[in-house]
């Protein structure tokens, strides 16, 4: 049963629902492909992937308008997979059923995938619509934006011809992009070493839940809990206070996303059990009410569980609660280029056991400045290489300099405020776009970004409001049609 069929414009929504029965992980895109490809020939349209597994579908221009500028129109197959811990569900098997919710569409305790399936269901509605007026078309369909942008990094040369692109990946009505930080990573991974564990002792599992999470580029400055801080600066203290051990940390999940959950079994001696207990109730209400305004979902809880029969050495665990509590977290610092716009920034983003007795902690770094960029990820580095880590920079991506006299910024611009009376913000967005890439293989696109409006894209939270979808759709009929008249 279809769950979007009353929403406007139908044709968009409908698409959307139907990219939502298509398991398409990062890096697992085989099957949003080939229903991407089917789809394209159903309806007569040209398509071709590249090595990588990009794909481009062409539609031919309206009689009489063969030449107009060829324009692209360009999103990302994959989605992110969060899910909320009690939620059973499997990305590459299960289907997302979306959901009305007043103004919003959401799933139920995973994300929605809007981010950025609705660029996708876009570029459908564009291809298969006989009303529209426009030049030629092609639309790029990039794979794992995700988790690595390995899609954009490995685009041919000579895998698109226009030199006007649309990136419909952007997440707030009535602002157009036209520049993105650009990131890297930082991975650590240090040694932990293990005792037997001591006698006469208890057990409890403490737990960090509830936070918003959210993406670690747009959401950054909202003053959000990341849980693997906030669970750190608990067992920092007990740790001194109570003699408490570790047995097991766990945090986060994707180098891009704020930490919503953590936890972490730890051993206590039984004669403190009662005291500890206090202890997590007192800071608990501490944090609760410094983030009462930003998480009021926010719960740390705690229960009782099986004695490990091992632990970390103390060295080894106040070596990974030192590295947890002093690593930078956060906006590093903002523009003086463009008003209220994040400069810098750093996301812990994830803490987790691997092999060979090693705990890999995961951040990312963005600026919209290269040298920044490198200076927060040397920052980063610092404090792990004071525990001794190893450490690792992913490569990185670069970010896209703003270009505000640009013809499509122009174009864009007008239909807007002329579309809803409403002037539109035009900024660089601190997050990482796949435009930065695009430019080092084709430096002659002019390009803009633009969406509705998502919120708590890369959560279980994850939700598109339903209004702005539907003048995200004008806009773009509206920007193909201005050029097709040009």
């Amino acid at each position: 049963m279809r769950k979007l069929e009353k929403l406007t414009p139908q044709p968009l929504w409908n698409y959307f629902e139907a990219i939502c029965q298509v398991p398409r992980p990062s890096k697992k895109e085989e099957r949003i492909r080939h229903f991407l490809m089917d789809f394209a020939k159903t309806h007569s349209l040209e398509a071709k992937t590249d090595k990588i597994g990009n794909l481009l579908i062409c539609k031919p221009a309206s009689p009489g308008k063969e030449h107009v500028p060829t324009v692209v129109l360009q999103a990302h197959m994959d989605m992110v997979c969060e899910k909320n811990t009690e939620k059973h569900f499997n990305f590459e098997t299960d289907v997302i059923v979306p959901v009305v919710d007043g103004e919003w569409v959401k799933a139920d305790g995973t994300t929605l995938g809007a981010d950025n399936g609705i660029g996708v269901a876009a570029q459908m509605a564009v291809l298969t619509d006989p009303e529209l007026i426009h030049g030629p078309i092609e639309c790029l369909m990039t794979v794992d934006e995700e988790t690595g942008l390995s899609g954009a990094f490995a685009l041919e040369q000579d895998f698109i011809s226009g030199k006007i692109l649309l990136n419909l990946d952007s997440e707030d009505d009535g602002e157009i992009f036209i520049g993105c930080a650009g990131g890297m990573d930082t991975v650590a991974e240090l040694e932990i070493e293990k005792e037997k564990t001591p006698g006469k002792s208890f057990a409890l599992k403490i737990i960090v839940k509830g936070l918003w999470g959210g993406h670690s580029g747009d959401d950054i400055n909202k003053g959000r809990g990341n849980a693997v801080k906030i669970l750190a600066r608990f067992l920092w203290q007990v740790v001194r206070d109570f003699g408490v051990r570790i047995a097991e940390f766990e945090g986060g999940n994707l180098r891009n996303a704020i930490a919503r959950e953590a936890s972490a079994m730890i051993i206590v001696p039984s004669v403190q059990k009662e005291s500890l207990v206090a202890e997590l109730n007192i800071f608990a209400s501490d944090v609760e009410f410094e983030f009462e305004r930003t998480e009021p979902n926010l719960v740390i809880d705690h229960n009782s569980t099986t004695l490990p029969e091992e632990v970390m050495t103390m060295s080894s665990q106040e070596k990974l609660l030192n590295i947890l509590l002093a690593c930078p977290h956060g906006v590093l610092e903002m523009s003086n280029r463009m008003k209220d716009m994040v400069e810098t920034s750093t996301n812990l983003a994830s803490v987790k056991f691997i092999e060979n007795g090693k705990v890999q902690i995961t951040t990312s770094q963005r600026s919209e400045l290269e040298s920044r960029k490198t200076m927060a990820a040397q920052m980063v580095r610092s404090v792990f290489e004071l525990a001794g880590a190893e450490v690792k920079h992913s490569d990185g991506y670069p970010g896209w300099t703003p270009n505000p006299s640009s013809y499509i910024v122009g174009v864009a611009a007008e239909s807007y405020k002329r579309l809803f009376d409403q002037e539109p913000i035009v900024r660089s967005i601190h997050a990482g776009l796949e435009c930065g890439l695009f430019l080092e293989k084709y430096p002659d696109l002019d390009m803009v970004s633009f969406g509705p409006t998502v919120r708590n894209a890369h959560s279980p939270d994850e939700r598109i409001h339903i209004k702005t979808t539907e003048k995200f759709w004008l806009h773009l009929v509206d920007i193909l049609q201005v050029i097709a008249a040009s």
